[in-house]
């Protein structure tokens, strides 16, 4: 899933006074931290500031991953483990470390279909 029309209706609200910056420019520490250590660059700038470029973070989630859920993962990483189970859910979000703008970009779902036990290590 694909959120585009969120996102300009965000940028819109946040351009136009109809939404505080706090709502879209307070990035969790966390996430700033992990975007910086571990962001993948876009090549875009940040539609907020336009000072800075922004960079992606893949979060995983899903039962088949066990103690994996929940981590950063590169897109190299996604395509080997796109192979290694059956079904998970990857969240990208969009970060920029000056202003601190994050957003949800994209939703989607990777694995092979082959149900597995989780891992437990």
């Amino acid at each position: 899933m694909d959120y585009a029309l969120q996102r300009r209706a965000a940028l819109r609200d946040l351009h136009t006074g109809g939404a505080l910056t706090s709502n879209y420019c307070e990035a969790d520490p966390y996430l700033l931290r992990a975007a910086r250590h571990h962001g993948e660059p876009s090549g875009e700038q940040c539609p907020a500031c336009k000072r800075e470029n922004l960079v992606h973070l893949s979060y995983v989630y899903g039962d088949a991953l066990g103690p994996y859920a929940g981590r950063i993962r590169t897109p190299e990483e996604l395509t080997a483990m796109s192979g290694q189970f059956g079904e998970f859910t990857v969240y990208v979000v969009e970060v920029c470390q000056r202003c601190e703008w994050n957003f949800m970009i994209r939703r989607y779902v990777l694995g092979d279909g082959v149900p597995r036990r989780p891992p437990t290590d």
